[in-house]
């Protein structure tokens, strides 16, 4: 009976495996997306390759992020990923006297020197150097992640971009965006911004010298990223090594140090693995589920369909005059056309892409196709609003202009008179209203962190590869929903982590994103000390609340009555139009 050594590395997206012989050789390997179902994907990988080797003997070693939890729970040997790496640079690669290793969360870096231990550095909570923050990047700009390397291959220009997490660092690539900066730029000036990142955080005083070893999954898919590294190191090509697949390298040292393990069937771990999967189903939820099954969620959004905004046809006949409102947000641009009833005739939203009057021109182009002749529909008043307000009013001379939480609350109070709190969730901004007596007592916005976002609940979803409008479903029928805390979103990664490591199935998180979302804004923007100052009548807004779990989150987290429409994500484009209409009868009446 044969007998092998086994490397399995579980990251926070990928598992890796390394198969070798008793004579080190890589016998077979596999690297393979997780999307968070990393129990799943194991056990498949296991069972598929007991079918492939046959009855055989096998030592495991197992590293990674999420790897330490199945270690435990499977009783398997754990080593760090940074010893697993120095292990096979030692023995394969004794000349390198620095390593460096991008994973997707966090980056690397190993000092060897002859007679002493290995040096070893890693980034802290920030994945500003890693390559979510290339994933990120790949997302603003629209393109596949396979696109990047060729674009950054044809650059003409860098231009400065603060390599910090994609929360703060989206602001500078849309700024870049809006100045109609190529695509090749951005991204080769995303690359340098993690090379500096990655070498002035890590070496921290260490000189970087040659020969210098790349490592991990950007550096396997990314050779303009090596490149860049290699500018800001001033060093050669010929003062580096690259191994052949620099993804598989902590798992190639796993195999190696599995060595000293006791050899078992492999059916041994995925009985295990089997009996851990099945026992997780048995664990209570450590947060209350959102929605306890279907008919819940259905009779729950009835309810909530009391508060769809009416509609009413659009007719394109010369008398009938209508009143446009636009949202020209920074990254999204929302247009909403109303009849003189304040009825809903025509909506349309559309991402920026850098340029908002491109955007808004493209909105009035699908009122063209939808009417058929644009030219006959009377629009007796307008009225800009956002981030492009003063913009558009200049390019198409409109009359009127209201501030973004203005816009927002005249929407609300239409939706619900006696509103007394506003919430406004957008992908990357939120604004809270406090009203009393109808008027606005105080507002509150967000600064510079995205937890209570959007995007912070996306770009998650994104980087496990599943559709958002999926990901928010799962979250509403989350059994076990998780507690992630209410920290920003670098910090979350180690919470998630955590979790996952534990078990935790991808509705969990899901869900308990949700609720993170939720108590960030609460308590972490607003410094929220008591649930009535909220009200009694609380209507939420933006995009984010398309996603129903958010809405019922906060339902259960306050134990209050939420409202919302069916348009969420255009509420600050139809006040922009009811103030439009308001101003036109208001002149009407004089």
């Amino acid at each position: 009976m044969n007998t092998y050594n086994l490397g399995i590395d579980i990251g926070s997206t990928t598992l890796k495996w390394v198969l070798l012989d008793s004579d080190y050789q890589v016998v077979d390997k596999n690297y393979v997306r997780h999307q968070a179902n990393h129990a799943v994907v194991l056990l498949e990988q296991l069972q598929a390759l007991m079918q492939k080797v046959g009855p055989s003997l096998f030592r495991i070693t197992i590293t990674g992020s999420v790897g330490m939890g199945y270690a435990e729970r499977l009783d398997i040997p754990f080593v760090q990923e940074v010893i697993a790496e120095a292990k096979v640079v030692q023995l394969h690669y004794p000349t390198v006297k620095t390593l460096i290793d991008m994973g997707g969360e966090d980056s690397k870096m190993i000092f060897f020197a002859d007679g002493a231990a290995p040096d070893i550095r890693m980034n802290g909570n920030c994945a500003g150097g890693t390559g979510a923050f290339i994933d990120q990047t790949a997302q603003l700009l629209g393109v596949r992640i396979e696109e990047l390397d060729a674009l950054a291959a044809n650059y003409t220009a860098l231009y400065p971009i603060a390599s910090r997490c994609g929360v703060f660092s989206k602001t500078d690539i849309q700024n870049l965006i809006s100045q109609k900066v190529s695509k090749p730029d951005l991204v080769a000036s995303v690359f340098r911004a993690v090379a500096l990142q990655v070498v002035t955080t890590l070496s921290r005083g260490c000189d970087v010298a040659p020969y210098v070893l790349f490592c991990g999954g950007p550096f396997a898919y990314f050779s303009q990223l090596k490149k860049h590294f290699l500018q800001v190191l001033s060093l050669e090509e010929c003062q580096c090594i690259t191994p052949k697949h620099p993804q598989y390298l902590p798992a190639n040292g796993c195999a190696m140090l599995a060595q000293s393990s006791d050899a078992k069937p492999l059916s041994v771990w995925i009985r295990k693995l089997k009996s851990s999967i099945e026992s997780r189903l048995e664990q209570p939820p450590s947060l209350p589920v959102l929605f306890t099954d279907s008919n819940h969620y259905q009779t729950w959004l009835k309810q909530k369909q009391a508060d769809t905004i009416k509609r009413a046809p659009l007719y394109a006949t010369p008398n009938v005059p209508y009143f446009l409102g636009v949202d020209s947000g920074s990254t999204t641009t929302k247009m909403v056309l109303l009849n003189q009833h304040g009825e809903v005739v025509f909506t349309h939203y559309l991402p920026n892409l850098g340029d908002s009057l491109a955007a808004f021109q493209q909105c009035l182009q699908k009122l063209h196709q939808t009417v058929g002749n644009a030219d006959n529909v009377h629009i007796a008043a307008s009225c800009a609003t956002g981030y492009g307000e003063n913009l558009l009013r200049a390019a198409y001379n409109m009359p009127y202009g209201i501030v973004e939480t203005m816009a927002h609350f005249m929407a609300a109070r239409y939706v619900q008179p006696k509103v007394s709190f506003v919430l406004d969730i957008g992908g990357q901004d939120m604004k809270a209203i406090f009203v009393r007596n109808g008027s606005i007592e105080r507002m509150e916005i967000n600064e510079a962190c995205s937890s209570g976002c959007g995007s912070f609940i996306q770009t998650y979803a994104q980087t496990l590869g599943i559709d958002i409008g999926a990901f928010a479903t799962m979250a509403c029928f989350a059994q076990h929903p998780c507690d992630l805390g209410s920290r920003c979103t670098v910090f979350m990664n180690s919470k998630v982590k955590q979790v996952m490591r534990e078990g935790c199935e991808v509705a969990d998180i899901a869900a308990g994103f949700s609720y993170s979302v939720v108590k960030n804004c609460l308590y972490k923007v607003l410094k929220l000390k008591d649930v009535s100052e909220l009200g009694d009548y609380m209507v939420v807004q933006g995009g984010t609340f398309k996603n129903h779990s958010v809405a019922r989150a906060l339902e259960v987290v306050t134990a209050c009555n939420v409202q919302f429409t069916d348009i969420p994500e255009l509420m600050g484009a139809y006040g922009a139009a009811l103030y439009a209409l308001q101003q036109y009868t208001n002149q009407q009446h004089e």
